[in-house]
């Protein structure tokens, strides 16, 4: 890992794809501030991914811009400063257009792109004070690539505003060195995917469904690679390409 990434904040980082993120970091030798908004949830994974004195909790709902102003004051006190935030914080939810209500879109526009809007907002002052940064947001292959047998018109309409949104302030932060991409997955093994997660398989040419370990270096990758932004790097076994 590049030596100048030392501090790193992951959002909804208290189980799946999020935890392993904050994983592969410390493993990198980073030190990392977790969020969720389960508390004691959270707590827990702080305490199962060791390097305690590396890894700083911070519980709360990301759709309030109060609690990336709490991320990013953590990672400054504890870190001295923030190279990447990574914002995974979301919700996902298969249901039919003509089922979804108001409801159902304020929870996804809350958590999926109010959430990566905001935690970005409150890092990106320290990124260009800084002269450098990495935002990577987490989206989806399916923005572009709709399945017929899941209706998921709700969470791709925030999903698809992630991706434009990254587009758009990558041009926008690139005069201060400051990079924002996406990665994009695919079908992942996570609790969200359930026990049925390998019947998937057959629709990657690779034969099997991606694992969290998959987006895990496709993230640390990203944040490396100082010659990238403005890009969706879509990390799904081939499916979107192959089928």
């Amino acid at each position: 890992m590049s030596q100048a990434i030392k501090s790193v904040i992951i959002t909804g980082s208290n189980s799946g794809i999020g935890a392993d993120i904050a994983r592969k970091f410390l493993e990198l030798g980073a030190s990392v501030v977790i969020n969720g908004r389960n508390e004691e949830k959270l707590e827990k994974v702080r305490l199962t991914l060791g390097h305690e004195d590396r890894v700083i909790a911070v519980a709360g709902d990301v759709s309030d811009p109060e609690t990336g102003k709490r991320l990013t004051q953590a990672a400054i006190e504890n870190f001295g400063g923030i190279d990447v935030l990574v914002n995974n914080a979301g919700q996902f939810g298969v249901k039919p257009f003509l089922e979804t209500t108001t409801e159902d879109l304020d929870q996804f526009y809350n958590s999926n792109l109010k959430g990566t809007f905001f935690t970005s907002q409150a890092v990106v002052p320290e990124m260009i004070k800084a002269k450098r940064g990495s935002i990577i947001s987490i989206g989806t292959v399916l923005v572009n690539h709709g399945m017929s047998d899941a209706p998921v018109t709700g969470p791709m309409t925030s999903k698809g505003g992630i991706h434009a949104f990254s587009v758009s302030l990558a041009a926008e932060l690139a005069q201060h060195n400051v990079r924002v991409n996406v990665v994009a997955p695919g079908i992942i093994r996570t609790p969200l995917i359930g026990e049925g997660a390998d019947s998937f398989a057959p629709i990657h040419p690779l034969g099997r469904i991606g694992e969290v370990k998959d987006i895990s270096d496709a993230v640390a990758y990203i944040a490396q690679a100082e010659f990238v932004t403005g890009t969706v790097l879509e990390v799904d076994g081939g499916y979107t390409h192959g089928r």
